[in-house]
C-alpha cells in the first residue's frame, strides 16, 4: 500500500507550533479523527501512549513517528504535521522532531510494519525531509511524497499485508547443514521484519528440517526464496511465485531477494517432477545444477561416514589400550572392540549407496532414488557381465556415476512415459519407472564397473605409493583450498576429496582437509585477541565466537572478516591453513571422522603432533594477519 493511499488532505497540518510531545500527540490524534480514521480516540490514544511508554518513537534527524495497532482504528491511515521551530519529543539523538507522522493501523495483520518500514527508507534522504518542511500547501505535501515514492518504488505493486500468516516464506539448506543453513534463515528474517513484511524461514539443517512452512501458510503466502546449496522438496510449492539463489545470496542480500520476489517478474514456480528448484534462478549453469545434485548426496552421506568412522575409530582405540597387536585383527582383537568395527562397517557399509541414491532423488525424484541407491549398491559390489572376468567394485567414483546416469535416465523415462496413455498414469511410480529404471541402472552399472574400478583402484593405489615429500605437497594444497572461499566451491571439492579417501581407506587425506578447514576462525580469533588495533570494535567483539567455531570445524565463522578484507584476510588463512595440512601430512595424522573438530581428536592417529599442526597453522594466520592488516582508526 503506498503512503499516499493513507493520507488525505485533511490528515496533514503544516507549519504548527508545538509546545510538547503531548500537545502534538493530541493535534496529530485530532488529525486522524478529522479524517475519519478512528471509532475510538481515546482507545487509540491510550494505546499511542502505551507504545511511546516502551520508548520514544522520535528516530532521530527531527522525525518521529508514532504508531498504534488496535481495534479503536476504523480505517489504516496516516496522519502528518510540519513543524518549523520543532518539539522536543524526546529523540534518541537529543534534536528536537520538525516532522511528525502518526500511523494508525487496525488491530489485524501487520500494515503498521509495512508502512513504518516504507516512510523510514523515504526518510533517510534529507532532501526529501527539506521538500516536505517546505511544502506550502497539503496538496503539495502529498505530491512530494507520491514522486518520492514513484522513484523509490517504480515497479511496485500496490500490495496489503495479510491480516495474518507470513507474506514470504523461505527454505534455507547448505551441503553440511551447519552454518549457512541458519545464517541465511536469520538473516532473511531479519531484512523481512525491518522491511515491514512478514517472512518465515525453513531450515534444511543437519539435524532435518526445522521450522517447516506448513500447507496453509504457503497457500497464503505472495512469494517463496529458496536459499540452497542442495535440493529442497519442491512440490509443495507448485503455482506460487518462487526465486531460488545460493544459500550464501540469502546471508549476503536479504533484502534484494525479498523485493525480487514480490515483483511482477518474479517467475512462478510449476513443479515436473523434478526435486530441485528448476524454475527458479533462470540461466543457472550446468555446472551449477550438477554441483547441487552433488551437495545433496554428500549431505545425506555425512552422518553414515561421521558415525561408521567414529565407531571404527574406537574399535581401534580399545585395541590399542588393551595392547593388542597391530596385525590384520587389528579393531576386532577384543570383543568390545570387535562390536564398535562392526557398527562403525555396517554404517559405511551404506555411505556409498547413500551417496548415489540421493543425487538420484535430487535429479529425478523419488523414482531417482531407487535407481541411484541401487547404482550405488552395485558399484561397492563390483556386479559386472561375467564375460569380463568378475565383480569389479568401483567404489566412490562409480557411485557417483550411477547417481547421475541414473537421475538422467529416470528423468529421460519420465519424458518417455508422458506419451503414454493416461489410463496408465496410476501405475507409472509403483511399477514402470521402478521396473524399467532398475533394469537400466543394472545394465549401465554391469558394463561401467569394471572401467570405473580401474579407475578407483588406480587412483587409491596413486595416493598410496606417494612418496612423503609428495603427500606434504598435497596436504598443502587441500589445506588451502579449505580456506580460499569457506563454504565455496574449492571448499566443499576439498571436503568430498577427503570423504572420498575415507571410503578408499585413505584416512591422512580427511586430517589435512579437517585441520585446513580449522584454522581460519581460530587465526582471526588470536588475531583479533592478540592484535585488537587491527580491528574495529565490532570484529573483536566477535572474536572470541570464532575459537568455538574453529576447534568445532566450523570454517564459516571467518566469512565476515574474509568479506570486509578479502586481499589480506584470505591470503592469510590459505597460508596457515596449507601450512597446517602439510604438517599432519609430515606426521602421518589419520583421521575417519569426516567432522566434528577438536571433540574427536581421541579418535585422530598420531593426535598430539596433529594438535601441534593445528596451533602451528593458527599461529601463521595470525600473525600474516597482524603484519598485512593496518591499525584500524576507530
Amino acid at each position: 500500500m503506498r503512503i499516499t493511499d493513507l493520507l488525505s488532505e485533511k490528515s496533514i497540518s503544516l507549519n504548527r507550533t508545538l509546545s510538547s510531545k503531548a500537545e502534538a500527540i493530541d493535534a496529530l490524534i485530532a488529525l486522524h479523527e478529522e479524517a475519519g480514521n478512528l471509532n475510538d480516540r481515546e482507545t487509540y490514544k491510550a494505546q499511542i501512549l502505551a507504545r511511546e511508554a516502551q520508548g520514544s518513537t522520535a528516530v532521530g534527524d527531527g522525525i518521529a513517528i508514532p504508531h498504534a495497532k488496535t481495534s479503536a482504528v476504523a480505517k489504516p491511515g496516516l496522519a502528518a504535521i510540519t513543524a518549523p521551530a520543532g518539539v522536543d519529543y524526546e529523540s534518541l539523538d537529543g534534536k528536537p522532531s520538525d516532522l511528525l507522522f502518526m500511523i494508525a493501523a487496525p488491530e489485524d495483520g501487520n500494515l503498521h510494519l509495512e508502512v513504518l518500514s516504507r516512510l523510514m527508507t523515504l526518510l533517510m534522504d534529507e532532501t526529501f525531509r527539506s521538500d516536505l518542511l517546505h511544502a506550502s500547501t497539503a496538496a503539495e505535501f502529498l505530491a512530494v511524497i507520491d514522486r518520492k515514492e514513484a522513484e523509490k518504488y517504480p515497479e511496485t505493486p500496490e500490495t496489503v499485508v495479510k491480516q495474518d500468516g507470513y507474506r514470504i516464506l523461505a527454505v534455507t539448506a547448505c551441503p553440511t547443514g551447519i552454518a549457512h543453513t541458519y545464517m541465511a534463515a536469520e538473516a532473511l528474517e531479519k531484512a523481512g521484519k525491518e522491511m515491514g513484511i512478514p517472512l518465515k524461514a525453513e531450515t534444511n539443517g543437519s539435524g532435518g528440517a526445522k521450522n517447516v512452512l506448513t500447507k496453509q501458510e504457503i497457500a497464503d503466502a505472495d512469494g517463496i526464496i529458496i536459499a540452497a546449496d542442495k535440493s529442497v522438496e519442491m512440490s509443495r510449492f507448485d503455482g506460487k511465485k518462487l526465486i531460488s539463489v545460493k544459500v550464501s545470496d540469502g546471508i549476503k542480500k536479504p533484502k534484494e531477494l525479498i523485493e525480487r520476489v514480490l515483483s511482477d517478474q518474479a517467475p512462478v514456480y510449476h513443479h515436473s517432477g523434478a526435486k530441485a528448484a528448476d524454475s527458479g534462478e533462470e540461466g543457472e549453469s550446468f555446472g551449477r545444477k550438477i554441483y547441487k545434485h552433488l551437495m545433496n548426496g554428500v549431505s545425506n552421506m555425512l552422518p553414515f561416514v561421521v558415525a561408521g568412522g567414529i565407531f571404527i575409530a574406537i574399535a581401534f582405540l580399545i585395541d590399542t589400550i588393551m595392547g593388542a597387536p597391530q596385525d590384520s585383527n587389528f579393531g576386532t582383537a577384543t570383543p568390545v572392540a570387535a562390536f564398535f568395527k562392526t557398527i562403525g562397517n555396517a554404517a559405511f557399509n551404506f555411505m556409498v549407496p547413500v551417496l548415489a541414491g540421493f543425487i538420484g532423488l535430487s535429479i529425478a525424484d523419488r523414482p531417482g532414488f531407487l535407481i541411484g541407491l541401487v547404482g550405488g549398491y552395485l558399484a561397492t559390489t563390483g556386479a559386472t557381465f561375467m564375460a569380463v572376468g568378475g565383480d569389479v567394485p568401483s567404489g566412490f567414483l562409480g557411485a557417483l556415476f550411477a547417481g547421475f546416469v541414473g537421475g538422467y535416465l529416470m528423468l529421460g523415462l519420465e519424458k518417455l512415459c508422458d506419451k503414454l496413455p493416461k489410463a496408465l498414469e496410476g501405475i507409472k511410480p509403483v511399477l514402470i519407472y521402478p521396473l524399467v529404471g532398475l533394469g537400466m541402472i543394472a545394465v549401465v552399472m554391469c558394463a561401467v564397473n569394471p572401467f570405473m574400478g580401474m579407475i578407483n583402484t588406480g587412483l587409491t593405489n596413486l595416493l598410496n605409493s606417494m612418496g612423503q615429500s609428495s603427500k606434504v605437497l598435497l596436504g598443502i594444497v587441500l589445506g588451502a583450498m579449505m580456506a580460499i572461499d569457506m563454504g565455496g566451491p574449492f571448499n566443499k571439492a576439498a571436503y568430498v576429496f577427503g570423504t572420498a579417501a575415507i571410503a578408499s581407506g585413505n584416512y591422512d587425506i580427511m586430517a589435512a582437509v579437517m585441520i585446513g578447514g580449522m584454522v581460519p576462525p581460530l587465526g582471526i580469533a588470536l588475531a583479533t585477541t592478540f592484535f585488537k588495533s587491527r580491528f574495529n570494535a565490532q570484529e573483536r567483539k566477535s572474536g572470541p565466537v570464532n575459537y568455538i567455531m574453529g576447534l568445532s570445524f566450523i570454517t564459516e565463522g571467518a566469512i565476515p572478516y574474509a568479506a570486509s578484507d578479502p586481499l589480506r584476510v584470505i591470503p592469510s588463512c590459505m597460508v596457515g591453513a596449507g601450512v597446517a595440512g602439510g604438517l599432519s601430512m609430515l606426521f602421518n595424522c589419520t583421521l575417519m571422522a569426516p567432522h566434528g573438530g577438536i571433540f574427536v581428536f581421541a579418535v585422530v592417529g598420531n593426535w598430539p603432533y596433529y594438535l601441534l599442526s593445528l596451533v602451528a597453522g593458527s599461529i601463521v594466520t595470525m600473525v600474516m594477519l597482524a603484519l598485512l592488516k593496518k591499525k584500524v582508526k576507530e
